[in-house]
């Protein structure tokens, strides 16, 4: 298997992260065994970052992945990996973080990750089922405590970088009201078909580097969208240009400056989904994606309670909708 060699931009902290990463989370997921086997595939084919949480299972098999790799000789030291996990909703509390982070690593078998993000702006009880959730389950997120709590992480060195997921214009902005150190990163539901414009330039101007979940819709997933891989655009752009329907997607993803991470286990498609940098799209082309209908694919609902901290998808998404 030729290998692609990936771009890789600097964050604020020093660190150069790959421009495209392999997402972990999958439903229905594979065994464990076939997931590590999947992703040493990966790694041969050229992915040198990947994303795992807490939340998705998978923290194991990223490490023993990263073990088999360094044993076959595909890398030639665990530096050549970059590695993101993110903190549970669970331990979204200053004296849960540096524990949940520990027991992440041991999981990894790593010393360090590489990023390490807050998965969610929420709180939720240890007794919770996160995919079924009550309003008795909901608990006070405390967006200032919980950041103090990461950047202990950081400066014990448990994490080279920090930085959060799904949050808004008005939650970083908050949250840079009374940090030390900035988020490195935003990892944000992003695609042609929910393009996050002004949440793209607040982050540019923080030099925050957003990276894209779901960019190419999360198609066929429960929650996901067929707007992105079924766009009438799309598919023209692609004809035109003799590429895939997702190539064109995360080639206008890098375009904008944003890091996608692709979620694919089919070996060919990881292959597909790398063949991106050697070409461009067209002034006229962007314009004809900026056509596309805007709407997100996950709303977040299922954390939204009359009584709770946020009484409204508006609220949670602080109007960014």
């Amino acid at each position: 298997m030729a290998t692609v060699k990936i771009p890789q931009v600097m964050l604020n902290s020093g660190h150069l992260i790959p421009t495209i990463g392999l997402g972990t989370a999958s439903n229905p997921m594979p065994p464990p065994e076939q997931l590590t086997s999947i992703l040493v595939d990966a790694v041969e084919a050229g992915y040198r970052h990947f994303d795992t949480a807490a939340a998705y299972g998978t923290e194991e098999c990223v490490g023993r992945a990263v073990a088999r790799a360094l044993d076959r000789g595909l890398i030639k030291n665990r530096d050549e990996v970059f590695v993101t996990s993110k903190l549970s909703w669970k331990h979204t509390q200053h004296d849960r973080v540096l524990p949940a982070l520990k027991e992440t690593l041991r999981k990894l078998g790593l010393e360090y990750v590489d990023l390490y993000l807050i998965h969610w702006p929420i709180r939720i009880k240890d007794s919770a089922d996160p995919y079924k959730l009550t309003a008795e389950d909901m608990l006070h997120f405390d967006i200032n405590e919980t950041w103090k709590a990461m950047e202990e992480c950081y400066k014990l060195g448990l994490a080279k970088s920090i930085g959060v997921s799904n949050y808004s214009c008005a939650k970083l902005s908050k949250l840079l009201e009374n940090a030390t150190i900035p988020p490195a990163v935003n990892q944000v539901e992003m695609n042609v078909a929910w393009q996050q414009q002004k949440l793209l330039q607040f982050c540019k101007e923080k030099n925050i580097l957003v990276c894209a979940w779901s960019p190419l819709g999360a198609n066929g997933a429960v929650w996901g969208t067929h707007r992105v891989m079924q766009s009438p655009i799309l598919k023209e752009i692609a004809a035109t240009k003799n590429r895939s329907v997702a190539q064109v997607a995360l080639r206008w993803i890098y375009e904008q400056g944003v890091s996608p991470i692709v979620k694919s286990f089919n070996k060919e498609r990881m292959k597909e989904n790398l063949q991106i940098f050697d070409w461009k799209l067209t002034e006229e082309e962007v314009s004809r994606i900026q056509e596309i209908p805007q709407a997100r694919g996950f709303t977040g609902d299922r954390f939204v309670f009359p009584e709770g901290q946020y009484k409204s998808v508006e609220e949670l998404w602080d109007g960014e909708i």
